[in-house]
């Protein structure tokens, strides 16, 4: 049950994706570029979808924080660690200088897997080589 569930969320999560535009490398950075604002070249639309997806998520972690069990059974596994480490802001650093410079994030990536395209192609296996080096150099930890 949780295996459909899980795939059932995970369709809905990369339909979303591919509605919002956030699998267009182009409409991301044209988000990104704030300095476009003067020209009037600057996209704001996807503040609406991180707004909307805050709207969505922070009522669902409130629920999902009293509770010991998920809804589908199994262990709640939610993060309990607030504490701001040079580790964890030198990864959102470098999360912001990819996706600046590519537009892509790990979940838009692998949503636009489905078109097949070799700049998404390589953008995904640089990730996966980037994650399993980050994992044998003990980095993730």
């Amino acid at each position: 049950m949780r295996t459909i569930v899980s795939l059932i969320c995970g369709t809905i999560f990369g339909f979303g994706l591919y509605i919002s535009g956030m699998i267009d490398p182009q409409k991301v950075l044209g988000f990104l570029d704030i300095w476009a604002i003067a020209d009037g070249g600057w996209d704001p639309s996807l503040a609406f979808v991180m707004g909307g997806g805050l709207a969505v998520a922070i009522p669902i972690f409130q629920f999902a924080k009293n509770r010991t069990e998920a809804v589908c059974g199994g262990e709640m596994n939610l993060p309990t660690n607030r504490a701001i480490t040079t580790k964890l802001v030198g990864g959102g650093v470098l999360f912001g200088i990819g996706w600046g410079l590519v537009g892509y994030c790990p979940g838009p990536a692998l949503s636009a897997l489905a078109f097949g395209h070799t700049d998404t192609i390589i953008f995904v296996v640089a990730m996966i080589v980037g994650m399993g080096s980050a994992r044998v150099l003990g980095l993730n930890k």
